[in-house]
This record gives C-alpha cells, sequence and structure tokens, in this order.
C-alpha cells in the first residue's frame, strides 16, 4: 500500500520527465530510422514498444528505451546487403532479422549471459562506438548539406565530403542554400546549446529547439512567402497517411541464408553491448543506489524489439544520451520511460502533419552531432591519458571497424588487447598457463568478518568475470579487501571495474580496500592505468613533476601545517552521502590538504554528469569540514530561476520573514525546517549576507563548501579557507 501511494505521489516529476526526453527521443528516433534507410516512423515504433514494454517487465529503474545511435551502421547494412539494391524489400528482411535478434535478446537474458559484457576490453569498445560515430557522421554529412545520393562505405562518405561542400557554391540555387543553411545552422546551435546560461531555454533539449526551429523556416514560406514546396519533397519527413493500418510485413525468405544470420548475430551482437553498457553507466547516475537486474532486462528488452519488429519498427535498445536526461530531470522508477512511450504516441497522433515539415537536413544535423560526440577527439585524449597502449587498441579497433565490419573490428580489438598484454609482460606464458587457473581466492576473515579476495596471476579481460564473480557475492554494506600483491599484471578494464565496485561499496554503506599494488608501475599516473609488477630492483621512490599550481599548493600546505597529496585517489569517504553527489559520478580526488588535526580536508574532486555520449566531466575544488556538533541537514544556495524546478525532486526553499534579503539571494532547503529556521540565527544569516557565496551542505556531522563549479585558484582557496575558519568560529560561539 505504502508502495502505490509513493508511486502516485512521484507520478508528477515522472510524467515531467517523461516528456522532457520525448523532446528528444522525437528527432532522434526519426532520424535514426531514415539515416538506416528505413522509413522515419519506424524510428518511433522502437521508442513506443521499448516504453511500454520494458517500462512494464524491464529490471531497470531509470533507463529510456528506443532505437540505439549504435545499431544505425549494422542496421544500414542489412537494408542494403539483404535488399541487393531495394531498399524497401531490405528493409522488410531487415525486420525480420531484428524480430529474431529479439529472440535471442530474450535468451540472453534467460540464460543469464548479460555478464558476457565483461569480454570486452573497455578501450575496444570505445573505438568501436568511435567508429559507429564516424559512419554516422560521414553519411548524414552530406544529408545535412541537401545531398540525399551520396552513397559508399564510410571511407568514401568521408572522402567525398569536400566533394559535396563544393557543390553548394557550384549550384547556388535558392533551394540548395536553404536546405544546407538549415543544417548547418541547426549543427552551429547544436554545439553552442550548453553555452546558452538560461536555465529556462535549457528545458526545452537542444534537439527540440531545432525542430522547432526548421518547422518555423518552413512555415514562413508556406504562409509569408506562399511557398508550401520550398524544399524537395525528398528532403522532407514523410509518415504514412493510415498510421494504425500501413505496417509492413516482415519478410522471413532468407532466414536460412548465411548472409540473413551474419547480419541477425551482427545486430544482436551491438545490441547487447549497447544495451549493457547503458544499463551500467544509468545504475552508477541512480540517486537511490539501485542495481538494475540486466538479465531481466536483456528479456524484456528482448520481447519488445520483437514487437517493434513485427510492426515494422527499429530494434530496441537502452540508450544512455536520453536515460541520462531521464536522471537529470527528477525521474525515479520505470515510469518515466512509459511516458516518453505515450507523449511519443500522442505526438505522432496528434501532430503528424507537423511532423511532416520537418526538414531531412534538419534532422541531419543532430544525427552529426551525436557521430560527432561519438568520435570526438578528445575521446582519444582521454583514452591517451590512461596510457598509449590503450591509444593503440582504440584506434585499432576504430580503423579495422571502418574498414570491415562491427563485429569483425571488435573480434580484431580483443585481439589487439591481447596482443598489447603479451607485449607489455614480454611473455605469453602468463596468460596460457593461468587462462583456467582459478586464480582468485575469496573468504572471510574471523575476528574482523571483512571479505577477503586475493587474486593471483594477473587480471584483464579475459578472466575478469571470476573476479567479478566472487565480487559479487560480497554484500556492498560490508567490508572487502581485494589483495593484488601476487598478481602480476592488473589491466585497464580491471581498474575500471575496481573503481565500479568502489563506487557502489561507497553507494551503500560498504568499504572498498585495494592493496597490494604499491609495487605495480602504472604507465600514466591515471588512476585506470595498466599496473604491471616491477621487478624488485626497481623498487625505487619517483619525484613527481608537480604543475605550478601543484608547487603553489604544496607551499601553501607548508604555511598552514598541512599535509599535501598530490595523487589522484579513488577513496573519497563519505561525498556520496551528500545531495551534492546523488545524481553525480564521482571519479576520484586529488590535490588533498588535510589539516593537522584532520577536521578540515580541501581537494580537487573530477566527476561527472551524465555518461557516454551525455557525459559532461567536471572539475571544482571543495572543502570538507567536521561539524563541531550536531547540525541539521540542510542546503545554501544561490536563488536562481531554476530553483522553482527543485520541488519536482522534493526539495523546498525556506524562507526567513524577517530576512527578505536573505531569502531572496539564498536557496535553503531540508527537511527538519523547524531545526533549520532554529539553527539560523540573526547572527548567521548576516554573516552569509557579508560574504562571498558559496554552495554549502550540512549532512550533520560534517559541511561541504564549494565556490564556483571549477578548480580554485590559489587566491580563491585562501579566501575559501579565510571565510571557513570565520564560519566554524560563528559556529563555536552559537555551541557556548
Amino acid at each position: 500500500m505504502n508502495s502505490a501511494r509513493q508511486f502516485i505521489i512521484d507520478l508528477p516529476k515522472n510524467i515531467f520527465s517523461g516528456f522532457v526526453v520525448s523532446l528528444i527521443a522525437l528527432p532522434l528516433g526519426l532520424g535514426l530510422a531514415l539515416a538506416s534507410e528505413a522509413p522515419p516512423i519506424a524510428g518511433i515504433i522502437a521508442a513506443i514498444a521499448g516504453g511500454i514494454v520494458v517500462s512494464i517487465m524491464g529490471g531497470s529503474h531509470l533507463t529510456i528505451t528506443g532505437p540505439g545511435n549504435g545499431l544505425v551502421i549494422v542496421i544500414l547494412s542489412a537494408i542494403i546487403g539483404l535488399g541487393n539494391g531495394d531498399l524497401y524489400q531490405g528493409y522488410l528482411f531487415t525486420l525480420a532479422a531484428i524480430i529474431i535478434s529479439g529472440v535471442l535478446l530474450f535468451l540472453f537474458g534467460l540464460f543469464r549471459l548479460g555478464g558476457l559484457s565483461e569480454f570486452f576490453p573497455s578501450s575496444a569498445l570505445q573505438g568501436m562506438l568511435a567508429a559507429i560515430g564516424v559512419g554516422i557522421l560521414a553519411k548524414q554529412f552530406h544529408v545535412m548539406l541537401g545531398f540525399t545520393q551520396v552513397k559508399g562505405n564510410t571511407l568514401k562518405q568521408l572522402a567525398l565530403i569536400p566533394e559535396s561542400i563544393k557543390n553548394i557554391f557550384l549550384n547556388p540555387s535558392f533551394e540548395f542554400l536553404l536546405a544546407s543553411a538549415i543544417g548547418v545552422i541547426s549543427l552551429v546551435f547544436l554545439f553552442l546549446y550548453s553555452r546558452i546560461r538560461n536555465p529556462l531555454f535549457h528545458l526545452i533539449p537542444a534537439p527540440m529547439w531545432v525542430v522547432i526551429g526548421s518547422i518555423t523556416v518552413i512555415y514562413y514560406f508556406d504562409i509569408i512567402q506562399n511557398n508550401s514546396q520550398v524544399l524537395n519533397p525528398a528532403l522532407m519527413i514523410t509518415l504514412p497517411d493510415n498510421l494504425i493500418g500501413s505496417f509492413p510485413s516482415p519478410d522471413f525468405g532468407k532466414m536460412l541464408t548465411s548472409e540473413f544470420i551474419g547480419h541477425t548475430m551482427s545486430i544482436t551482437l551491438v545490441a547487447v553491448i549497447e544495451s549493457l553498457l547503458s544499463i551500467k553507466a544509468v545504475d552508477k547516475l541512480d540517486p537511490l543506489k539501485r542495481r538494475s537486474n540486466i538479465n531481466k532486462d536483456l528479456r524484456a528488452l528482448g520481447i519488445a524489439t520483437g514487437v517493434s519488429g513485427f510492426f515494422g519498427g527499429l530494434n530496441v535498445v537502452t540508450v544512455i544520451a536520453r536515460s541520462s536526461v531521464n536522471v537529470n530531470n527528477g525521474a525515479n522508477n520505470r515510469s518515466a520511460n512509459f511516458f516518453h512511450a505515450a507523449f511519443l504516441l500522442v505526438f505522432i497522433l496528434v501532430f503528424s502533419k507537423q511532423i511532416q515539415l520537418i526538414p531531412l537536413p534538419a534532422l541531419a544535423a543532430i544525427l552529426v552531432y551525436t557521430g560527432y560526440k561519438l568520435a570526438a577527439p578528445e575521446n582519444l585524449l582521454k583514452i591517451y591519458k590512461v596510457g598509449k597502449e590503450q591509444a593503440i587498441i582504440f584506434i585499432t579497433t576504430l580503423v579495422a571497424t571502418l574498414i570491415t565490419s562491427l563485429t569483425t573490428g571488435i573480434l580484431i580489438g580483443i585481439i589487439a588487447t591481447l596482443i598489447v598484454h603479451i607485449f607489455l609482460n614480454k611473455s605469453s606464458f602468463l596468460f596460457t598457463q593461468n587462462w583456467l587457473k582459478p586464480n582468485v581466492l575469496m573468504y572471510l576473515e574471523e575476528g574482523s568478518g571483512n571479505y577477503y579476495v586475493s587474486v593471483k596471476s594477473f587480471c584483464s579481460f579475459l578472466n575478469f568475470f571470476k573476479l567479478k564473480a566472487k565480487l559479487d557475492e560480497i554484500p556492498q554494506t560490508e567490508h572487502a579487501i581485494v589483495d593484488f600483491s601476487l598478481c602480476e599484471f592488473v589491466d585497464h578494464t580491471v581498474m575500471e571495474g575496481m573503481n565500479d565496485y568502489s563506487q557502489g561499496f561507497s553507494r551503500n554503506g560498504g568499504v572498498f580496500e585495494i592493496i597490494g599494488l604499491d609495487i605495480h608501475e602504472a604507465g600514466t599516473e591515471h588512476p585506470f592505468a595498466i599496473r604491471k609488477s616491477l621487478p624488485e630492483k626497481s623498487f625505487l621512490n619517483f619525484n613527481i613533476s608537480l604543475t605550478n599550481r601543484q608547487k603553489l599548493l604544496n607551499e601553501l600546505s607548508s604555511v598552514l601545517n598541512w599535509n599535501y597529496l598530490p595523487d589522484p585517489v579513488s577513496s573519497y569517504g563519505d561525498l556520496e552521502h551528500f545531495i551534492y553527489f546523488r545524481r553525480k559520478l564521482i571519479n576520484y580526488s586529488y590535490n588533498s590538504l588535510v589539516s593537522e588535526n584532520k577536521n578540515s580536508l580541501l581537494f580537487d574532486l573530477s566527476y561527472s554528469e551524465g555518461a557516454f555520449i551525455a557525459k559532461e566531466d567536471l572539475k571544482s575544488t571543495f572543502l570538507q569540514i567536521k561539524a563541531p556538533y550536531k547540525m541539521p541537514i540542510f542546503i545554501l544556495d544561490k536563488e536562481n530561476l531554476m530553483s522553482s524546478l527543485y520541488g519536482l525532486s522534493g526539495l523546498q526553499d525556506i524562507d526567513f520573514k524577517k530576512h527578505p534579503d536573505f531569502s531572496k539571494r539564498f536557496f535553503l532547503s531540508g527537511e527538519d525546517k523547524k531545526a533549520i529556521r532554529s539553527f539560523f540565527t540573526n547572527d548567521l544569516i548576516f554573516f552569509f549576507e557579508s560574504h562571498p557565496l558559496y554552495y554549502i551542505e550540512s549532512k550533520g556531522d560534517s559541511i561541504l563548501i564549494r565556490g564556483k563549479e571549477r578548480l580554485a585558484s590559489i587566491q580563491e582557496i585562501k579566501h575559501l579557507l579565510a571565510f571557513s575558519g570565520e564560519f566554524i568560529k560563528l559556529l563555536d560561539t552559537k555551541k557556548s
């Protein structure tokens, strides 16, 4: 009864989030279908089928399902390959492959094969995603400029981009110039959208602004200029006249051919990888710290894919960009996925005429931007910072995928990873001799009650499933110790996985310790870098080259008589218990200054919002102080236009009638309003009014203070420390 009541209470925020997500899903669904050479409605059908079926039968909580970016290339290949030049017939054959793929997805979940994703090296997966991004960009760039007939593989389409740009100026007709202008301006807007700081403007997602703007242009020429066909009909969206009665019939005529089986397996492989990666990523963003039932979700995705294919839709996968938007807009259960599908159904039935006014160049611009985000150069730079060998794996997989196919590319990426590991260890015996051995030992320590896990020989993507199986048995409320001291080699995929477990234990109140890596060398200072056991003669202390800022921090620590640690660490104490980090993912802290009495900790923090192409990496400087006494739990922040939306997350502003200026400038929230009002005396209110504004949060026993959402300069750090010193003195006065 309580759960049903809570569900009803939470309906407004989930309906709101579902609506916002549908504004993104509409243009993306149409665009992804067109990029796959399928009818535009196919993408919307997949989103509706996925939203309804997975919200009812799925095992995740905050994910959004629908057509995925990763499947564009394989669906396109299937339609072209199976159709032998006839795209519509190829589409009918591909629908049959999609239905069979749904059956395979269901079997994956039924036989609990969700853990197979651990066999794919992280850098190879990133390379595969980058190749998908290049493929989407290469094809859609021409459409964005108004050219829909550019054919060929990805490399040929890339090579022809200068030709398409030149053709605009060689054929300067008004129609071509208008089409290319709509596409190029849409793309520029998508890149500039994040720089527009108006929070009300951001209530409408960037893709929907592109759609609204492009439709407005068409209406202008229709109504003002009396030109209803300003663009060629081939450059406009087309929907069936009878949406309900025009579903195509899948063609199973090629089901037993090797070509059909190959395309079906490719579609299934990419669907599984994209869904599993997205589900795991969204779990990290869940403010309630829940874990998805991955195999149950695979079964639901399989059923949804079968339903979608039967009605003419694309594959249904879990999509990270739309899921990230769902989390950030306050959704807290699967109903948001259902409402996103319901709104899409309303849009298609009620606004079909307006949807058919969307120019293809506008949708292509959205896909070009999506492709760029998947294949952006900074993605390679991030991989390179982990290690040069990871960049080699990334590039090898990227090039192999572009030259061959997705399945061949990821296979070559796996082989490249193994070759790199053998080269780094200068021997293949480490892997061949220990591959089948049970190299993971776990037991419960007597007395302490801690779970101790020892890893021997090597730990890489090849056998990470063994370690993962043991760690999954440990309740994340307990204390786990993972010992790598007998392990000669730990790869990047495992180090990344260890960080995921560390975060999971921290979120659930447990402790996750990693020991034994102090006798390993890392190619870089990145916390996810490969670790290789050093020979005894190499156990040396290396001098770390500090940046100018780090040198100044070191000098400041000497003046304050504090301890300074520049190295990045994945242990970040109880930070995730602060409300500020409920919808954010903490990566690591570094440049830590600890006071002599250990009551104050100043540190830089790397954290992020969203994931994959929707991921935004952030770095800020924080100060955490031990409270001199038990304080009420509250948040104090700057009052802004977004404060009115905080009510959707259950946060209400606490105002003080006697201090209107304070109430106007500051957003103050917390559950125990009576205790907070009692705590915020006149002296404390005057103190905040007369000092620079900081984000301040109390969780009862400690206080978190942050200035701007960026790293603080040395001068700003000094001001922050001075502010905190006066704040603590005032609290001590209140205590006495």
